[in-house]
């Protein structure tokens, strides 16, 4: 739809009554199919109509768009067999939605990213569309621990190709960070392994390029967000220190620094120094001459004249 101004991005219109909570994104979309939606009173049919929220005026079933609702973040633990989608539409796989039916969480929670259907692990739920966004982009370089079951134990060879990078047909692999966390009996190996690249089935595919096919995949941490102390199929809210955190690797801080306060150049303040008491000046005084001491005179012994006879 027009916009009075130009540079601001627009967004699609099923996105925008999703986040407002009016229905999920699917959802919103059969509205739109169904006449049911109309911006700046003209009725809309085509889903991938794109508006300016902060401009065009929206209704549904003849009624405005609530207020946008504040911001929330989430982790869950996705187990396996349950897809990263909020609405599937497909009994037989279920998607994360059944996670948060029971929360009272509103406002449109997505997840940001994906994460395989047969694997499990940490996946970030949020309404805050700008930061998903950011996250997700190749240049945030955001950081996902994942474990691993391999089959075979990759040797210092192996390790060390995945730390300068792999080059195979099925693609072009960055460097990662690897190291073996625990050995079966039955040749498998338990390795742990730090990527900042996005795409599909990553690690797995990394791995089965040098001979170790992956058997199990779980994402411990994503963002340094983790799912210690969750269940399979439990969901958190993120603190006011994680978000932080979330923000500055999106806004390309290390890792590291994320989430932790920095100084900048100037903001220093000088210690103050110490006041010492003023001693009291010293009166010179003339030196005094050392006096001389004369040496003692012995008297002479008197002779005997009776040893001389």
């Amino acid at each position: 739809m027009d916009s009075e101004e130009p540079d601001r991005p627009k967004i699609r219109l099923a996105k925008v009554i999703a986040l407002r909570g009016i229905s999920s994104r699917r959802g919103a979309e059969d509205l739109i199919r169904e006449g049911r939606v109309a911006v700046n009173s003209l009725v809309v049919t085509k889903v991938a109509t794109l508006v300016d929220p902060m401009v065009d005026k929206i209704r549904v079933d003849g009624q405005g768009l609530p207020a946008e609702p504040k911001k929330a973040y989430y982790i869950c633990y996705k187990p396996r067999g349950v897809l990263t989608a909020m609405d599937t539409g497909d009994k037989n796989r279920p998607s994360v939605m059944i996670m948060i039916e029971n929360l009272d969480i509103r406002g449109g929670v997505e997840p940001v990213g994906r994460l395989e259907f047969n694997a499990e692990g940490a996946l970030i739920l949020t309404n805050d569309g700008e930061l998903a966004n950011k996250l997700s982009h190749p240049s945030a370089q955001v950081p996902r621990r994942y474990i691993a079951k391999c089959y075979r134990t990759p040797g210092p060879r192996a390790l060390k190709a995945l730390e300068k990078g792999v080059v195979t047909p099925d693609g072009n692999f960055l460097p990662v960070l690897a190291r073996i966390i625990d050995q079966t009996d039955g040749e498998n190996a338990w390795i742990e392994v730090t990527v900042v690249q996005p795409g599909a089935q990553l690690v797995p595919r990394m791995l089965a390029a040098l001979g170790h096919p992956v058997s199990k995949l779980r994402r411990e941490s994503y963002a340094t967000i983790s799912i210690r102390g969750l269940e399979r199929g439990g969901v958190r809210p993120l603190t006011a220190q994680e978000v932080t955190r979330l923000r500055d690797i999106a806004d390309g801080i290390q890792p590291k620094k994320a989430g932790k306060a920095w100084r900048g150049v100037g903001f220093a303040k000088a210690k103050p120094k110490p006041t010492r008491m003023k001693r009291a000046p010293r009166v010179k005084t003339a030196a005094k001459k050392p006096e001389s001491r004369k040496p003692a005179s012995r008297k002479p012994e008197a002779r005997n004249p009776a040893k001389k006879k």
